[in-house]
């Protein structure tokens, strides 16, 4: 009776706790007249199960607690009722099996407690994983319904250009249709990368293997970025490498998206008169590549974060757009892609900085290591390139 008051609470709860109390009781007994304290095992195997089926979050105490405080009142009342000897004798009999029945009830509310973790989170992967199929859908469908519009836009321009024929000699009227333009450009290179990630992601990029010269493909960066560098007060120094000027095997204008991608992000992330220096090394059955910047860097554990896509760094409600600008923000789709179009090389990226710091600016390395394939991967390619 003195436990059923002091652990529960109402009449309906106290009177079917007591009912359990006299089952719990009864076994006791078996334990202590046999010596053997596994007659407890199936009644705590009940109470762990039943518990662990509730939500023991709700402030519910772990049931090794609640046969603490039995033991402790069934010692109380022993010292109240028996004479010392008999409540020692008592105590001593009761101890071992109380121990025996802890341990248990601790072993299984753990064992019990793992499995409803786990099932959670087999829940939680499902829907996590549900979710990113959704969101990837919504990429793909998205990106493919902007081009509708965006095609309607550039053919309404260029009927506006036809229509205007002084429209290149109105000052007013060629910044206007200018800047329509260069709109509509920054919209159609978002949503060829939002497909470029659905097509990625659902391992449908396709590439198109030719004779590729890495140094080319650098010369054509370096070409198309200068007149950001320029705007920025950047150097971009090429240092020759062992390798450079090796013929491999490769989709060269994938390769080059790649190549732009990360020096485009180098450009934005290193402050204004910065430096970018590209080389690499030859490896056994590799070509590095490297660039690095003397930009704010990137902390160590945000290196892979980078190339989840939409994984920018910094506060989103300090996004700037822009493709260049310092720290200028972008949908955050330009290093997934690289990473995608590398990987599907049988290449890898990986990034080496020591941290971020906006005032020391440690700087960042891009590490792109591809494959020194010297042999087309099918035979329709060696057929293209003649090697058959």
């Amino acid at each position: 009776m003195r436990i059923s008051h002091r652990l529960a609470r109402g009449e309906g709860v106290r009177e079917s706790f007591q009912q359990q109390l006299g089952r719990l009781f009864e076994l006791l007994i078996q334990a202590l007249e046999t010596g053997n304290p596994e007659w407890l095992d199936p009644l705590i195997a009940s109470w762990a199960e039943a518990r662990t089926e509730t939500d023991l979050g709700d402030g519910e105490q772990p049931l090794v607690i609640i046969l603490n405080l039995i033991l402790q009142i069934s010692c109380e009342v022993a010292r109240e009722n028996l004479p010392p000897a008999e409540a020692l004798e008592l105590i001593q009999g009761l101890l071992p099996v109380y121990a025996h029945a802890v341990n248990s009830a601790y072993r299984l509310e753990v064992e019990h407690k793992a499995r409803r973790i786990s099932r959670e989170l087999e829940k939680t992967k499902q829907a996590l994983k549900r979710l990113e199929g959704n969101r990837s859908d919504f990429i793909s469908v998205a990106a493919h319904e902007l081009k509708t519009p965006l095609t309607l836009i550039e053919g309404y321009l260029a009927m506006l250009r036809e229509q205007i024929p002084d429209a290149e000699g109105d000052p007013q009227t060629r910044v206007l249709l200018q800047g329509v333009q260069k709109g509509t450009r920054r919209l159609q290179e978002i949503i060829d990368d939002m497909i470029d990630v659905a097509m990625i992601e659902n391992r449908l990029l396709a590439l198109n293997f030719q004779p590729v010269w890495i140094d080319r493909l650098i010369e054509m960066v370096i070409h198309e970025m200068s007149p950001a560098l320029q705007e920025r007060q950047q150097t971009l120094e090429l240092i020759p490498f062992e390798g450079m000027h090796e013929m491999i095997f490769g989709d060269s204008e994938r390769l080059y998206q790649a190549l732009r991608n990360v020096v485009s992000n180098a450009i934005k992330y290193t402050p204004d008169e910065g430096r970018i220096t590209l080389s690499g090394r030859l490896l056994p059955g590799f070509i590095e590549v490297t660039i690095q910047d003397t930009g704010i860097g990137i902390n160590p554990e945000d290196h892979a974060w980078v190339f989840e896509k939409f994984g920018r760094l910094g506060e989103t409600s300090l996004h700037s757009s822009g493709k260049t600008k310092f720290k200028g923000g972008g949908p955050g789709l330009g290093l997934p892609i690289t990473k995608g179009i590398i990987e599907a090389h049988g290449g890898a990226i990986w990034i080496e900085s020591e941290g971020r710091d906006e005032i020391r600016c440690p700087g960042t390395t891009f590490h792109i290591l591809l494959p020194l394939r010297k042999d087309p991967p099918d035979e329709r390619a060696a057929r293209f390139v003649g090697t058959e």
